[in-house]
């Protein structure tokens, strides 16, 4: 009896190996699932985080571009608003001697007077036309942008 004592022991003592080694194998195949998970994962976030990337530097591209645009129409504005203060100036003081000139042709004509009146005038048209000259560049600065992409959507 002692020696099937020994063999029933022998025999639990191989299942109970045989069975550490199952549980070890299938512990193995679970951690190479996980890897393979971990990986996967790995690389979709990698792929999102270059998604990502692209995105945000698409956007500073854009931003800057609308910030370069926004400070060339300040600059713009700035020197047509210039402009349009000498005009005003130009025209108010042309009234001015306008108004001297009409007291001075019903009291009697001054020479300077209509000098006067004619160099304000001829200034004041000056400015207008700068003005003019501004206001258009402005317009063609916009409109550029625009052709060109045009052009280049259409070649």
């Amino acid at each position: 009896m002692s020696s099937i004592s020994a063999l029933e022991s022998r025999i639990t003592a191989a299942l109970d190996r045989i069975r550490q080694g199952v549980e070890a194998q299938s512990m193995r195949d679970t951690d190479a699932e996980l890897r393979a998970a971990l990986a996967a994962e790995r690389a979709t976030n990698a792929e999102l985080v270059a998604r990502v990337r692209a995105l945000k530097e698409r956007q500073d591209t854009q931003v800057a571009s609308l910030t370069e645009r926004v400070e060339k129409q300040r600059a713009q504005l700035a020197s047509y608003d210039a402009q349009m203060q000498t005009l005003r100036s130009s025209n108010a003081q042309m009234r001015d001697i306008n108004a001297k000139l009409r007291e001075a042709v019903t009291e009697g004509l001054a020479p300077e007077l209509v000098n006067a009146a004619v160099a304000a005038e001829l200034q004041a048209l000056q400015d207008q036309r700068t003005a003019e000259a501004v206001e258009i560049d402005a317009i063609l600065s916009e409109l550029k942008p625009l052709v060109e992409e045009k052009t280049h959507a259409a070649g």
